[in-house]
């Protein structure tokens, strides 16, 4: 039977052989042709029916170089952090072509590589990177997008016992009552930075970049965070006593920094770790909890949207930035007071039966 692909799950697979003049040439496949598209399934076997065919006349061509991880990897543009967890990925899988290497292949290079980690970790140092490389070479290349499962939480709690630790802590999203708390302590424009990272989801990176001129707009109540992460920037309007506690910051350069308007920051900070020791200084005079910037941020702004004022989703997900609702929904919300919560719905609905049957509970009929 001649290559065809078949559908399994959401995945197109591949099975049959490759044929010659109506005469098989190959062994049987059945395997993954890594494409939820059934043209990008019939793409992938017209090249292999090909690949293989020219291999049978001709033989293997020397003049074809198979494009290895490392190749790969020199034609990616990686980011800094992502280029060092590159380095031992690349020691491990630098000579293995790209076609040879698996999903499976891939999984199991987390756990091989960093034993004493997280899942989270593996996800993030071996799987994002090894599935961002292979899919540039591939989009020039085949097309075909390469996928990688995710660990499975049998398998992140597994990894948790191996290690004995749960991973890293899990910090309460901010409130009002805390925000209120901190900016009593906190120096003015730090006060302001917190205030802001809350209210309009801006993640901290996105904050200490504000222009004092190029991203507020007085007149017309707006300011404009940052675009990140694929995002482009978005302006977004303020409540007035905001936006009266950000034109009142005196304009201010980052510290060393040349005296150029350009340089000009709203909170005066160079980046994310300018204003953290303040922070924690701010948290421990408050005699509050010390909670990280996403935390107190973009973590704040989608469980008090989402979950304590009940702001429709939609509306919190393009404020915040969020295009993919799911990611806010699963991400940045969490339970709160859930036995609390529980217990009086059950002591509501127990008073509505015993009023609605004159019978109550726990005593005889």
């Amino acid at each position: 039977m001649p290559l065809e692909p078949y559908l399994r799950g959401a995945v197109w697979h591949v099975r049959g052989r490759v044929e010659y003049n109506g005469a098989p040439i190959t062994t049987y496949y059945r395997n993954s042709t890594r494409t939820s598209e059934e043209a990008g399934a019939w793409d992938w076997c017209r090249k292999e029916e090909q690949r293989v065919i020219r291999i049978h006349l001709l033989g293997e061509d020397p003049e074809e170089k198979l494009i290895t991880f490392a190749d790969a990897v020199l034609q990616y543009d990686a980011k800094p952090k992502e280029a060092a967890y590159l380095v031992p990925i690349t020691e491990k899988l630098g000579s293995t072509p790209i076609r040879d290497i698996s999903p499976k292949l891939v999984r199991e290079l987390g756990p091989e590589l960093y034993p004493v980690c997280s899942t989270d970790t593996w996800t993030r140092q071996v799987v994002s990177p090894v599935r961002a490389v292979i899919n540039n070479i591939n989009d020039s290349e085949s097309g075909i997008a390469f996928r990688v499962r995710g660990y499975t939480q049998k398998e992140k709690v597994a990894q948790d016992r191996k290690r004995k630790s749960t991973g890293r802590k899990k910090y309460p999203p901010g409130n009002w009552e805390w925000l209120l708390k901190f900016r009593q302590k906190a120096p003015p424009r730090l006060g302001a930075l917190a205030l802001l990272m809350f209210i309009s989801g801006a993640r901290i990176t996105q904050a200490t970049s504000m222009h004092p001129r190029k991203h507020i707009n007085k007149a017309k109540g707006m300011i404009c965070i940052p675009g990140a992460k694929g995002h482009d920037d978005r302006w977004l309007r303020v409540p007035d006593v905001v936006m009266a506690e950000l034109t009142a910051l005196p304009e201010v350069y980052p510290r060393d920094w040349p005296r150029k308007p350009d340089n000009l920051r709203l909170f005066g900070y160079a980046g994310r770790g300018g204003p953290r020791k303040l922070w924690d200084k701010a948290c421990d005079d408050a005699g509050i909890e010390r909670i990280p910037f996403h935390s107190a941020g973009r973590h704040g702004f989608g469980q008090e949207m989402n979950v304590r004022q009940r702001v429709d989703e939609k509306a919190a997900g393009a404020f915040g930035g969020w295009s993919d609702l799911n990611l806010m929904r699963n991400t940045y919300t969490h339970a709160e007071d859930a036995q609390g919560k529980i217990n009086k719905a059950m002591l509501r609905g127990l008073h509505k039966a015993e009023t609605n049957t004159g019978l109550q509970l726990g005593k005889e009929p």
